[in-house]
């Protein structure tokens, strides 16, 4: 499908490829990982053909189709609304449906059999290419990626980057390329959109390649996994989790094999030395330099993973209530955020709070901080609290001409120039990298900063919004690690699951205009919202969810055999109305059909939206009658199983 081989690629005296090959198949689903800066982005800019390589050949078929979201894309801004845009990847079926427009206006004025057959063959070629249903699955994906019915008719440009990002990830989805390539999706989505995304990628058709830290998704999204280290790609066919078990074996080999090679380098050295004076060892010594010589070097294994040995320490001790909320109520204009809601932050607490974008996580977090107020209601922190705050737009509060070393002894603490050196070698600030200007780091780099300055402050209350967006792997090993030797409190909005589950105690969420706490981790958040959506499934079906169960044949008493009758007499009554409720549908699609073919309809623009609506919504409700009429049926044949007579 795709190759690139032996393929090399420097940006002036830096190599960030060096004959490295990487196999692309159909269906693969490729997570791309490395430390920021190894070339992660660049891989997939040069199989776009944005970036040529200096050496070797990228092979793919003329009409192979690619769908690169990329960083770029923030800045992408139109008055056009978002619907509008993600429809432009239906280019082709749009093309048609403006010809069609165009001859359905002649008709108003000039009326002709030959205009009439010209529309009729336009409409055919509108169906065949599914033409009536792409606004539907427009709206689909959209909705998936957390847009309201509402928002789809506001233009682009009313949205942030990350809202506009996700319209531009709607469009690539639309458009259904032969390869689907993701620059870091989920730094732009929340919780229920990654889960959205998850199972839309497992049931792609083409190749994707993903560009990930977020190690949850990396686990459930992808079935293949590229490291990009050193100039090379080295693939391992699994997951993440299978990638670190399998790095760990060959590492192990590696280093056994290394360890071998330098003690047989010793020994041969050793025997030069020890002969090479002697005229009658000289064939042999020579032989034995030659053979150093040709020997192909095994490296050693370069370790990836940073711990962090430094305790985060603050000297003075807050009050048992960290902060407080009582009856607080905020909204913007008509949208209700918050309605009598009252929560509390006690010394200690380790809290995540999650939830999907829109809902006031970012508001609360504000409130939290005190750089904004409830509209009614108090919020206040407790006694000798210090917090601090770390969001993204911080990162533009560094100082640009400072030295790293400098900018971090700025943070309010005391402590000394070694203390300082070991805390950026432990967010992987070595040598003289910490004389390096804020001005020259990458994005990843300045957050590692920030997050550094942050937590080396004496705030004994962190308040962090999402912390590990733009960290590589390793980087976020190292914030997990720091927040669990962190002694004092601290609130977080994340979307990173595997990020959560390893620093957070306490969830909170957000549900109907209160904050909510679950006092325990993520995993046992999950499991717990797993119980009660089933609970409250259960609730409301009824007995429509609850299928009798298969019964052994054996004797009812009178009290089973009554609700026996009651439960066959409702199943057969289901089937029945299922029955009547699909001939009906199908009676009323054949009718839109008609309606479809009426020249009265097709010639009026209005109209034909009307029943192309209708229509498509009739086909979605026959599809869930036909599943409601299976489930009762096979309720009805279980049922006349256990049938007491026939026993």
């Amino acid at each position: 499908m795709l190759t690139l081989q032996n393929i090399s690629l420097y940006f002036g005296s830096r190599t960030m490829y060096r004959d490295a090959n990487l196999h692309i198949k159909p269906k693969q689903r490729i997570g791309v990982i490395g430390a920021n800066g190894a070339g992660k982005t660049t891989l997939l800019k040069v199989i776009n053909g944005d970036i040529l390589v200096d050496e070797g050949q990228v092979s793919k078929p003329k009409d192979l189709s690619i769908g690169f979201l990329n960083q770029d894309m923030l800045s992408y801004q139109t008055q056009e609304s978002i619907l509008h845009v993600a429809m432009q990847a239906f280019g082709p079926v749009l093309e048609v449906q403006d010809k069609m427009d165009v001859v359905i206006k002649e008709l108003e004025t000039n009326y002709s059999d030959d205009l009439v057959n010209k529309l009729s063959k336009l409409q055919e070629e509108f169906e065949r290419m599914e033409g009536y249903t792409v606004q539907a699955k427009a709206e689909e994906i959209l909705a998936g990626l957390g847009f309201t019915n509402d928002e789809l008719q506001q233009p682009l440009v009313e949205f942030s980057g990350g809202w506009r990002m996700r319209v531009m990830l709607a469009k690539l989805l639309l458009q259904r390329p032969d390869v689907l390539m993701l620059d870091e999706p989920t730094n732009h989505l929340d919780l229920p959109s990654i889960e959205w995304l998850e199972n839309y990628i497992s049931s792609f058709e083409g190749a994707v390649l993903i560009v990930s830290h977020d190690r949850e998704f990396l686990n459930r999204a992808v079935n293949v996994t590229v490291e990009v280290s050193g100039g090379q790609l080295t693939t391992y066919s699994g997951n993440y989790s299978f990638y670190l078990e399998e790095k760990a074996m060959r590492n192990e080999v590696q280093k056994n094999a290394f360890a071998n090679q330098q003690q047989k380098i010793k020994q041969t050295e050793q025997f030069i030395n020890r002969f090479r004076a002697q005229a009658t060892k000289a064939r042999q010594v020579q032989s034995k330099v030659k053979m150093l010589d040709r020997m192909e070097r095994i490296e050693d294994v370069r370790e990836d993973s940073a711990a962090i040995d430094f305790d985060f320490r603050f000297s003075t001790r807050p009050g048992k209530i960290i902060f407080d909320m009582k009856d607080v109520d905020k909204a913007y204009g008509p949208k209700k955020i918050f309605e009598d809601a009252q929560i509390a932050i006690e010394r200690g607490d380790k809290i995540a709070l999650i939830g999907a974008n829109g809902k006031g996580k970012s508001t609360l977090l504000r409130m939290v901080g005190g750089t904004e107020g409830p509209d009614k209601g108090d919020c206040k922190l407790g006694h000798n609290v210090i917090p601090s705050f770390y969001a993204q737009h911080q990162l533009e509060s560094l100082t640009l001409e400072n030295e790293i070393l400098q900018e971090l002894s700025q943070a309010g603490s005391d402590k000394t120039e070694l203390e300082l050196r070991t805390i950026l070698g432990a967010f992987l600030f070595t040598g003289e990298d910490v004389f390096k200007k804020i001005k020259v780091l990458s994005g990843g780099e300045k957050s590692r900063v920030a997050l550094a300055k942050t937590l080396i402050s004496e705030a004994n209350f962190h308040l962090l919004d999402e912390p590990t967006n733009h960290l590589d792997i390793v980087s976020v090993n190292i914030l997990i690690q720091a927040l669990q030797r962190y002694e004092g409190t601290f609130l977080i909005v994340s979307h990173d699951r595997y990020f959560i589950s390893n620093v957070a105690t306490k969830i909170w969420y957000i549900e109907d205009h209160q904050v909510k706490e679950y006092p325990g981790t993520y995993a046992e958040y999950m499991e717990w919202v797993s119980k009660r959506n089933i609970e409250e499934k259960l609730e409301q079906d009824g007995t429509k969810s609850e299928k009798p169960k298969k019964k052994e044949k054996k004797q009812m008493i009178p009290s089973e055999k009554k609700q026996w009758q009651k439960d066959l007499r409702k199943a057969k009554k289901m089937v029945e109305e299922s029955e009547a409720a699909i001939m009906q549908l199908e009676e009323e699609i054949e009718a839109l059909e008609g309606q479809l073919a009426d020249e009265a309809v097709f010639t009026d623009q209005t109209k034909l939206a009307e029943v192309n609506t209708a229509y498509a919504k009739a086909k979605e409700t026959l599809d869930q009658k036909n599943e409601e009429w299976e489930t009762w049926l096979m309720t009805l044949e279980e049922l006349e199983e256990q049938d007491p007579d026939k026993i």
